[in-house]
């Protein structure tokens, strides 16, 4: 294997980024468009003032939580397509609380957390017995338990949970106010969720770095027979991995409902469990790297919306910036691995 130069390093660093960049030129210029102002305008439309900052912030939180679920599964070498699932059973259960129980802030405002992780965890449970029990691949329970629960919100907003005044795609009635998280003064950002998010993906962070159990996973990934044979409790260990998933996606929509919409919305998971997959092979499965590529992710997708208010163009391309990131990201690895075995 020869040794490459920290100048082809450097560049095989940032090609992702610079490959992105000039996908994105070429399909404003078909457009018409100045790809320079384009740029400005996400830029801008993410950072110009506090107000952006707090929305980038909360942007981030439900992104953070469901990456660092997922850099659970990941270790265990399972691909769990089911968090967008997962998110939103956790706002279901939350939901149900809200709704359900009377009581002041302090006392309310944590029961609503703990039912969001817990009908998380219940719905990577559910997988993860799919997965161990029924041999079924998780990619396909996954899937096929997101629609459930996307159905299963769907009826209750229309049924027994719609407002007096009749269902609309607007959700449920707003929660009473103590379910609702305090925010930073007049600002969209609620410092207890994003207190939650960090703490989520440091404890990850430790786990996988520093625990028997980060360890036990790992031999799992790399080879689930081979752990099992090494006395290794592999069904355990995947049910495990799919709950703690679970457990932090479900906390994601906890918060997406009482923190964001402070109702149950039919599109509550907005997509973040999709998109985290795409934040943890961008961070190369690395918690440490996964606020930074968050933090990417939400300004392109707060600061996106400004292409249509500012230059008439159409807001899907900050998903383009994503998604263009995570492909050549990819290509450029397994350029990197082709080169180091010549």
């Amino acid at each position: 294997m020869k040794a490459r130069s920290p100048a082809l390093q450097v560049l095989l660093g940032v090609a992702p980024i610079l490959l992105t960049l000039v996908a994105a030129t070429a399909i404003l210029l078909v457009a018409g468009a100045n790809p320079l102002a384009a740029f400005g305008q996400i830029i801008s439309g993410a950072f110009e003032s506090p107000r952006k900052l707090a929305d980038v912030a909360m942007a981030m939180v439900p992104l953070l939580l469901c990456a660092a679920g997922m850099l659970v599964t990941f270790a265990a070498g399972l691909w769990n397509i089911g968090v967008e699932g997962q998110v939103v059973a956790g706002a279901l259960a939350t939901t149900w609380v809200a709704l359900r129980l009377n009581a002041p802030a302090a006392v309310l405002l944590p029961l609503t957390v703990l039912a969001g992780m817990a009908g998380g965890a219940l719905w990577g449970l559910l997988i993860g017995l799919i997965r161990t029990k029924g041999k079924v691949n998780e990619i396909f329970a996954g899937l096929g338990l997101n629609y459930v629960s996307m159905a299963l919100t769907n009826y209750l907003i229309f049924g027994p949970w719609k407002p007096p005044d009749g269902a609309t795609m607007s959700g449920t009635d707003p929660f009473p106010r103590a379910a609702w998280m305090p925010v930073i003064g007049t600002s969209r950002a609620s410092l207890p969720a994003i207190l939650l998010a960090v703490a989520g993906i440091v404890v990850i962070w430790w786990l996988l770095r520093d625990s028997q159990w980060g360890l036990r996973l790992k031999a799992v990934g790399q080879n689930e027979n081979a752990a099992y044979r090494l006395g290794i409790r592999t069904s355990r260990e995947i049910v495990l991995a799919f709950m703690v998933c679970g457990m932090l996606a479900g906390l994601a929509g906890s918060l997406q409902t009482t923190a964001v919409y402070r109702r149950l919305i039919p599109s509550i998971s907005g997509g973040y469990g999709y998109m985290a997959q795409l934040v943890v092979l961008l961070s190369g499965l690395r918690a440490q790297a996964v606020p930074l590529v968050v933090l990417f992710f939400a300004a392109i997708q707060v600061g996106s919306p400004r292409l249509e208010l500012r230059m008439y163009l159409d807001s899907s391309l900050g998903g383009v910036l994503q998604a263009g990131t995570v492909l050549f990201f990819l290509l450029v690895r397994g350029l990197r691995q082709r080169l180091s075995k010549e």
